[in-house]
């Protein structure tokens, strides 16, 4: 069983504090993505955990063991990176084979086991090159080979697909959740990419600044942001945030100026007429077209197009509505020209509410 715990982690650089109180436990086979903004602590979170940076604070364990003075070739750990850091002189078997040479294991299990993984992989062809020889992905995926060889308790991943084209980076994502589901590893994965976030999680931990933000499934997550930040970060195009004056007037509801919405999933109790908050309605809640009828509940109002973008299969539309500008992610090639009139409703069921100070959520 390869559980990993950590117990108010903590890292500083000088008087510089870059990881603060960061609990944290992943269960055995379980896939974690760590996300945030660059310079949010998540990398560093990762090496802490390979011990190739030391904890100022807290404790670190795999499998019950805490590994805060262990070194990273005992805490049976194997770390993929953002460069694949391989050896250009040696060919892909001896790139793969390397560390259980280092390990001294016998030649004929060290082929077995490269053997193995170079299958799992789809790289048997390819055993006898160099990594100049190799396209990017195949480099990415003799990284991943180095690792599976060691069959380590924990699978380590620095942003591994941050150097890929748009549509290798689609195809290694499905491959490595393949990869997961076969090999059945523990694995703790960085990325600045809520899309890697979205698709390769069992859970997602939102960073920033350091600190853990919000921890969930991905569906949770993005329904259910305990922030503006995450609100804003975890979907893409991001959330439409809106200052706004709250209102128990024939119902709650809340007037972003001029435009009143009913609030169908507030914490009324917590709120009194007149209080400031923040809206918060994602693109994807704003709907056009027979897509208002579909709605309970819905809000309905007149909006004017400033521009439209047709992105595959969607389109994106910038408006506006009593002076306030937001995003709707509409299905389907709609063109309207800048200026147009167009009817829009709101998801209400999926409208944040946020403190204007604290930006906690005041969604129940």
């Amino acid at each position: 069983m390869a559980q990993v715990e950590l117990k108010n982690v903590g890292k500083r650089f000088g008087d510089n504090q870059v990881v603060e109180g960061v609990n944290l436990s992943i269960a055995d086979n379980e896939f974690i993505v760590l996300v945030g903004p660059s310079g949010c602590g998540k990398s560093t979170i990762l090496r802490m955990i390979a011990g190739l940076e030391k904890i100022s604070d807290g404790e670190i364990s795999i499998s019950s063991r805490v590994v805060n003075h262990v070194p990273p070739k005992d805490r049976d750990v194997a770390m993929v990176f953002q460069n694949y850091a391989l050896y250009p002189h040696m060919s892909v078997a001896q790139n793969m084979g390397f560390s259980l040479k280092m390990r001294r294991r016998s030649k004929e299990e060290t082929e077995a086991k490269v053997k193995q993984a170079a299958e799992i992989l789809g790289l048997t062809e390819y055993l006898q090159r160099k990594p100049a020889a190799l396209s990017g992905g195949q480099r990415q995926r003799v990284a991943m080979g180095r690792a599976i060889v060691r069959k380590p308790e924990v699978f380590l991943f620095d942003e591994p697909l941050s150097n890929l084209d748009a549509q290798l980076r689609t195809q290694m994502r499905i491959e490595l959740k393949k990869l997961h589901m076969k090999l059945e590893t523990t694995t703790i994965y960085v990325t600045h990419d809520q899309i890697e976030a979205m698709t390769l999680a069992d859970r997602i931990v939102v960073l920033k600044d350091g600190r853990v933000q919000q921890v969930g499934t991905p569906i949770e997550v993005f329904e259910n942001p305990v922030n503006r930040f995450v609100a804003g970060f975890i979907g893409n195009p991001p959330t439409n945030v809106f200052p706004a004056t709250y209102s128990t007037d024939g119902g709650p509801k809340v007037d972003i100026g001029g435009l009143t919405l009913p609030v169908v999933n507030g914490k009324s109790a917590s709120l009194n007429d007149g209080d400031k908050v923040l809206v918060g309605i994602r693109p994807d809640a704003v709907k056009t077209g027979n897509k208002i009828q579909a709605m309970d509940p819905a809000w309905r109002t007149t909006v004017d197009v400033v521009l439209a973008e047709i992105v595959g299969g969607q389109s994106l539309l910038e408006l506006t509505a009593h002076g306030h500008s937001f995003i709707a992610e509409v299905e389907g090639h709609l063109t309207p020209k800048p200026g147009e009139k167009l009817e829009v409703g709101f998801e209400l069921n999926r409208m944040f509410l946020f403190d204007p100070d604290t930006e906690e959520s005041l969604t129940a």
